[in-house]
């Protein structure tokens, strides 16, 4: 073990006039006559606030924080104003093989930052052991990291917000539409140069005009936490463009900021609400960029690295690694529990963000002996009278053991369906045995979601996310082309469940691009009429590329940013999911509040979904079990009961007909009760098509190899 040696503070430094100040709130808080520290550590033995220049570049002085109550260290600094500069250094032992990676040469970011300022610079002064040393990470480096290190900002919390309020879009009329601050703007021809890739170039009329009228509710935003770029993609000329690497919950990154101030963020949300949008932020809980064993210390790991992270029980010098990036923070600790319930709070109340997305969310569950519904974070968030009044969307799934939890998140949550997608991309694909996976799928996988009184919105649907293909390049690739990331084509899935339709990439073959966008066609359709949440990836809507790149983490080019450049198809395409989504939010039988089951409701008389053969009998055991059946019908009865309350409901009723063989099938129209003839609304074959023409029971409608079909029953009192 290490001992640590007692820093000695600036040449220049003035005589302190710290107080004794408050245990909580823990950060920097400025209370209008000066600012209270307080930092959390439970095995420190000492800890200085060390206050730098305006610019963050001159250490002027170190003062010790006086208190320590509740392993809470804390202090009072009369006079101090928003915009100090700050950063902490922590003392106590060097002892990795127990857990303790104190090292007091190395400034560290405060936890509860709200601002940072400076971007890391990588350095072998970052490091608390010495590279190269025979000893490894069981060394200790001496040298002074403040130079490399992003410093910490007090801020002004006021702000005018007028008359800004969440938009508070109900579960079955949400549509999501993910994103990326700077891709959506960097090619954006309407967004300022200076602005763009900040929130202040998402703040741009056309920008937000283009989303407003797309349809969709909600923007969810990749991570804007301030994070690290890797040092290795820096030394390729790259970058962590996704941000999934943060290391400060509170603090929004600095490069996003086009003004250099908070209130751009709040700004950018004042205005998405303004368009009636929502504000979903994709946040990363489950580890920080401070890695494994060998990585950097930046602030958890010198501040308390025994109670921030999960280390090997039989081992404390490493760490569990269920996130697959070298570190998992432990939510199972009160205290760093506590650390981010109070960021999701912060930006839910101080920020008016709507909702978050939790990356790897099955960690935030996980208990040394796996996954718990129970866990303490997620009771916490469902009794929290703060967190259960916005959208909590888990992806739910990690890399550690049992980590796949689709389905089994408590009652509050929704879920990423990765098996919508997987499905979907299988059917259209034209792999066989698909039928009865795509019908759980359509119906917002019961199987999985239809317990303890959960809705088909807990089903997030998708073709397409932010990792992975656009969906342009899932029907123009069979293979993924990664080059472009430097790793020899090894990163990213192989397992797209892509067709590329005969050429790989682009071609001139017009046969072979109209039946690429009839694909695109049919995917859209197939997620916007499904039960369930849907989301859309920004781009998709017009048929955006990335080259064939399914990994563009690395890829702040023209491979990650959204081309604004729209061809002609693309243009069709936007006009086709535009209407898409109004047909979903005028038909709320596309968006039920129960689930379809197929079963005849005795009360009633009705059954609330039967699936069709193309004959338009029932389809039976045989036709569910066929490995080669690639079409089906499924018609949504409108009487079928809407709520618990036992009657019958006055929607439309809507049949909906899917044709995954390459060649034509004709599918007879049934008759209903109650009806008079059918009109055809969506053909994926025709997307001009606008229910204008009549189709009588009984009448056998060609439906094209690979397409979808939307037809409305029109009742015996409709004209």
């Amino acid at each position: 073990m290490t001992r640590p040696k007692k820093a000695e503070p600036a040449a220049h430094a003035e005589p302190s006039r710290i107080r004794e100040g408050l245990p909580f709130p823990l950060g920097a808080t400025w209370d209008g006559l000066g600012v209270n520290f307080a930092l959390f550590s439970a095995n420190a033995i000492k800890v200085e606030l060390c206050i730098f220049d305006d610019a963050g570049e001159v250490e002027l002085e170190r003062i010790e924080l006086p208190e320590y109550t509740d392993e809470i260290f804390h202090g009072y600094l009369p006079d101090a104003h928003p915009g100090l500069i700050y950063g902490y250094r922590v003392y106590g032992p060097y002892d990795p093989a127990n857990g303790h990676r104190f090292n007091h040469n190395k400034l560290l970011i405060d936890p509860y930052a709200k601002q940072l300022v400076g971007q890391l610079k990588w350095s072998e002064a970052l490091f608390g052991y010495t590279i190269g040393h025979p000893d490894a990470d069981l060394s200790f480096d001496e040298r002074d990291s403040a130079p490399f290190v992003p410093k910490c900002k007090v801020i002004d919390p006021a702000h005018t917000w007028g008359h800004d309020h969440r938009v508070s879009v109900p579960w079955d009329k949400t549509i999501i539409y993910e994103t990326h601050v700077r891709g959506i703007s960097m090619r954006h021809p309407s967004v300022p140069e200076n602005v763009r890739g900040t929130f202040a170039g998402l703040m741009v009329d056309d920008v937000l005009e283009h989303i407003r009228k797309l349809g969709v509710s909600s923007v969810e935003l990749l991570p804007i936490h301030a994070f690290v770029n890797d040092q290795h993609l820096l030394h390729k000329g790259m970058t962590n463009y996704w941000g999934y690497n943060s290391i400060a919950f509170f603090a929004p990154d600095p490069r996003y900021l086009a003004s250099g101030k908070i209130a751009e963020f709040k700004e950018m949300v004042a205005h998405l609400h303004e368009a009636n949008l929502e504000v979903i932020l994709d946040v990363v809980y489950n580890h920080t960029a401070e890695g494994n064993e060998q990585g950097p210390t930046l602030s958890m790991r010198g501040i308390d690295n025994a109670s921030y992270y999960r280390l090997m029980p039989d081992d404390k010098r490493f760490y569990i690694n269920d996130s697959g990036t070298g570190n998992t923070l432990d939510l199972s600790h009160p205290c760093v529990l506590q650390m981010v319930t109070d960021s999701l709070r912060y930006w839910a109340s101080e920020m008016h963000v709507d909702g978050f997305r939790f990356d790897l969310a099955t960690i935030l569950g996980r208990y040394h002996d796996g996954f718990d519904e129970r866990h303490s974070f997620l009771v916490a968030c469902r009794q929290d009278p703060v967190l259960r009044q916005v959208k909590m969307i888990a992806e739910p799934w990690d890399c550690g053991p049992g980590g796949y939890q689709v389905g089994n998140f408590p009652p509050g949550w929704v879920e990423w369906n990765d098996k919508f997608r997987d499905t979907v991309r299988a059917f259209w694909k034209g792999d066989d045995g698909q039928v009865a996976d795509f019908a759980s799928r359509m119906t917002a996988s019961g199987e999985m979601f239809n317990q303890r009184g959960r809705r088909p919105y807990s089903s997030v649907n998708f073709i397409t996310a932010h990792d992975g293909f656009t969906l342009n390049d899932l029907v123009s690739y069979n293979d993924k082309h990664n080059e472009a990331n430097d790793e020899n084509n090894q990163d990213g899935s192989n397992n797209n469940l892509s067709w590329n339709h005969g050429v790989e990439g682009p071609t001139d073959d017009p046969e072979i691009n109209a039946l690429r966008h009839r694909q695109m066609r049919n995917f859209f359709a197939t997620l916007l009429l499904a039960q369930g949440t849907p989301m859309i990836v920004a781009g998709d809507e017009f048929a955006r590329t990335q080259d064939g790149n399914n990994n563009a983490y690395c890829q702040d080019s023209d491979i990650g940013w959204v081309n604004w450049d729209l061809s002609e198809d693309g243009k069709a395409l936007l006009k086709f999911v535009k209407r898409l989504i109004k047909l979903r939010l005028a038909y709320p039988i596309l968006r039920r509040g129960r689930f379809l089951v197929g079963e005849y409701n005795e009360d009633i008389g009705v059954k609330d979904v039967t699936w069709l053969a193309p004959d338009a009998t029932e389809m039976t055991t045989e036709h569910w079990h066929d490995a080669h059946n690639r079409c089906l019908g499924m018609l949504l009865d409108g009487r079928a009961q809407e709520t618990g309350i036992r009657r019958k409901a006055g929607d439309a009723t809507l049949l909906l007909v899917v044709n995954a063989h390459h060649d034509i099938v004709n599918f007879t129209l049934p008759e209903v009760p109650e009806g008079r003839f059918w009109t055809c609304m969506v053909d994926t074959n025709q997307p001009a098509i606008r229910g204008q023409e009549r189709f009588e029971f009984g009448h056998q409608y060609s439906v094209t190899g690979r397409s979808l079909l939307l037809f409305e029953l029109q009742r015996e009192e409709e004209d």
